[in-house]
């Protein structure tokens, strides 16, 4: 589907409610290896992009991956709000720099590499980066929104059996080993939100 079809404030309240209903879960299983307030850190980062939605919708799609990428920075704390921001943000400049949507996948591969240096991690290291790297490579092979969303969501339960090398879990060894990690969950389900939204406005 053509970036100009999306209708970003139906998927910025989409993203919302799926953070919110998972709030308590992200937590737990942040409890399990970390501070326990990943969940309450995506909800308010994702409240504040929410309040700013008819704003950022205005905008050029490049300029309001930014925002939004500017606004979870300033409003998520902890690992997140940089990791998501610096995704957002680096998206958006590397679609402003292209003309065609087919270059999405390269520009996305990007993002994810700024993504990595800034928090000096890789695949394999239990982040979100363990999600996002399987979904850039669907998303280069043209899989189907269904295709990519069951991606994420195998990504994220694969985070289980992983040894944590990166951030507060890395602290607890062997124990951060069956836990999935809080960061990889909540970029899975927004992965699929934003999957299910394309596989709804999917021409006929």
């Amino acid at each position: 589907m053509q970036f100009a079809a999306v209708d970003l404030s139906e998927l910025i309240a989409r993203c919302r409610a799926e953070i919110e209903r998972h709030c308590e879960h992200l937590g737990q299983l942040d409890s399990a290896i970390g501070d326990g307030d990943h969940g309450a850190n995506m909800r308010r980062g994702l409240e504040a992009v929410y309040r700013e939605r008819a704003e950022i919708s205005a905008l050029p799609l490049p300029a309001a991956l930014e925002r939004v990428g500017l606004v979870l920075v300033m409003n998520i704390g902890g690992a997140a709000g940089p990791l998501y921001g610096t995704l957002l943000m680096e998206l958006g400049r590397g679609l402003a720099m292209r003309e065609e949507a087919a270059d999405f996948a390269a520009t996305l591969a990007q993002a994810i590499g700024a993504v990595a240096r800034r928090g000096r991690s890789g695949p394999g290291d239990k982040t979100l980066l363990d999600v996002l790297y399987p979904v850039q490579a669907e998303v280069a092979g043209y899989a189907a929104p269904v295709r990519i969303a069951e991606c994420a969501r195998r990504a994220a339960r694969g985070t289980e059996m992983m040894l944590a090398r990166r951030g507060r879990a890395s602290y607890l060894g062997a124990r951060s080993i069956g836990h999935e990690d809080p960061g990889a969950s909540s970029c899975a389900l927004l992965t699929v939100t934003i999957c299910d939204y394309l596989k709804d406005h999917a021409p006929s």
